[in-house]
């Protein structure tokens, strides 16, 4: 069927239960179906590549459930919120899912976050837990919340009685990720227990998972692509998980995935890139790989051709967001097409809305418009956490507004075009530039920076600061690297400092950010 209009309409999805608990859903199955079998092998030796841990499904579902019961015994209320700052260690998915088995709202961290950084996460989302390593911990916590380390996490998982999961809703909520706004204010997506149940539409429709698969996955555990793709989609199919916490360098990839028999393996564009430069053997490593999967960043047509022609398997894209994971895909059953993300899931309803304010009318076929999905998503967030004026403009009558640009062509195939906003991409995560200016205009030879993401190559964009001196200052780089570095989470980091005379401004101060590129590429010019 051709499309007549940018309105790809794939169906409605089998709704979710409403007496249902995302963690439940994810490991008590495959617990009582598959009790013995390898659920998450955790690997941190480079050289032997010999699991540091090992754990069953039976392991998984009782470690969780006792979890949950000692966060219950130790006060946790239904809804209470349990931040996880946390390295990437087994700890963090027992107590992500355990918070949920019991009721109450998880909060995943990244460990690269600075303090400044994580305690106005563990403010804004009132925890009354803070679950830390030593290394991680902070000080000074809010009155009402009390912080657990990873020897209290232990103590915990060993206690006697064992309640079973949480009687929780679909609607009730389930866990917070938190993003960079529009602002330098990060803002908390809430999400509900049926955001597990809305993922399913990505089994076919994106990885083609069956139990029978063994997922690597390149991420933290922190991240939600890892909490998802490599976690809850592989459980819930009774598939296991290989996740990697050693140091990082391209060639350990395809010698874990041979070593351990992946079958799939999830990682972001840039780290296909870096394994295709630098890594031996891809091959032969991935010879067990029915196919690549990856999202996080757009993919460019020559890392895909380099890595089929070298592997001899096929990479799969996905398009999504924290606000809904991924939605739109190619895969086993969805033919890549050259230049798009591939079609929107099956059980999807994606718009290309006109950019008048308040339109919902949708593009012709092929006109680039802004990106929208329908509201009775189950996958789709609750709403923005304390942030009722940004939920109510994220919404246009049924649509939810996803900030990005995009186009449908007669056959339901999505172009991704870029953010509508000044968002930038950086590793995978989502960053406010503004987030960073903020922390470069306290530096005191700094009178006047901007952010914006610069494309270096065809396949690679970076984060660029543009950077205007105060008079008779003669600061470098390096220098603010290291000054960024020191309060702002490492992938926040800008990769290059532009020092400029003065930033291209409208008529009443403000900066045009989407100006810089082209900047960049005239002084690189010169």
């Amino acid at each position: 069927m051709k499309l007549t209009t940018s309105l790809f309409d794939q169906g409605a999805p089998e709704p979710c239960p409403h007496c249902f608990n995302a963690a439940e859903y994810c490991l008590s199955a495959s617990a009582q179906s598959a009790p013995d079998k390898a659920a998450l092998i955790v690997v941190s030796d480079p050289e032997s590549l010999e699991p540091a841990e090992r754990w069953s499904f039976a392991q998984l579902d009782d470690a969780v459930r006792r979890l949950a019961t000692s966060l219950i015994d130790a006060g946790l209320q239904p809804g209470e919120r349990v931040m996880l700052r946390l390295g990437n260690t087994s700890a963090f998915p027992l107590i992500f899912f355990a918070t949920i088995a019991a009721g109450g709202i998880a909060v995943p961290t990244s460990s690269q976050l600075s303090t400044r950084e994580a305690h106005f996460i563990l403010e804004d989302c009132d925890a009354k837990f803070l679950c830390t390593s030593e290394d991680l911990k902070i000080d000074g916590v809010p009155d009402g919340c009390i912080q657990l380390l990873e020897d209290d996490i232990r103590e915990l998982m060993s206690c006697e009685d064992i309640r079973p999961y949480a009687h929780t809703h679909a609607n009730d909520p389930a866990y917070i990720v938190y993003t960079s706004g529009a602002t330098s204010r990060p803002k908390g997506v809430l999400h509900a227990h049926r955001a597990v149940w809305g993922r399913r539409m990505m089994y076919d429709g994106w990885y083609g998972l069956g139990s029978e698969d063994r997922m690597l996955h390149a991420g933290a555990f922190n991240w939600t692509y890892t909490l998802g793709a490599g976690l809850m989609d592989p459980w819930a199919n009774g598939a296991g998980t290989v996740i990697y916490n050693g140091p990082k360098d391209p060639n350990v990839w395809p010698r874990l995935a041979n070593k351990h028999e992946a079958t799939l393996f999830a990682a972001v564009p840039s780290l296909y890139r870096q394994m295709l430069k630098y890594a031996d053997h891809i091959s032969e490593g991935f010879a067990n790989l029915r196919h690549g999967l990856t999202a996080g960043e757009k993919l460019s047509e020559t890392v895909r051709e380099q890595w089929t022609l070298a592997t001899g398997k096929p990479l799969y894209e996905a398009l999504g967001m924290s606000e809904c994971s991924t939605y739109a895909s190619s895969a086993p059953s969805v033919s890549i097409k050259s230049g798009y993300t591939g079609k929107p899931q099956v059980g999807r309803r994606v718009a290309i809305l006109k950019h008048e304010e308040g339109s919902i009318d949708t593009m012709a076929v092929g006109e680039p418009g802004l990106l929208a999905l329908h509201k009775s998503d189950p996958g789709l967030m609750l709403r923005y956490w304390k942030l009722e004026s940004e939920t109510e403009a994220a919404f246009r009558g049924d649509w939810f507004l996803t900030g990005d640009l995009a186009a449908l062509d007669e056959d339901g195939y999505l172009q991704y075009l870029g953010r509508a906003d000044d968002l930038m991409n950086a590793q995978g995560y989502r960053v406010s530039p503004q987030d960073i200016e903020d922390v470069l205009v306290h530096h005191p030879s700094v009178q006047e920076c901007a952010c914006a993401e610069i494309q270096v190559r065809e396949d690679l964009s970076i984060i660029g600061a543009f950077v205007v001196l105060r008079q008779g200052q003669n600061v470098n780089g390096d220098n603010l690297k290291t000054f960024a570095s020191e309060r702002l989470a490492s992938y926040k980091v800008p990769k290059e400092f532009v020092f400029v005379e003065a930033l291209p401004h409208t008529a009443t101060g403000k900066v045009l950010r989407r100006e810089l590129p082209e900047l960049y590429k005239k002084l690189k010019q010169a």
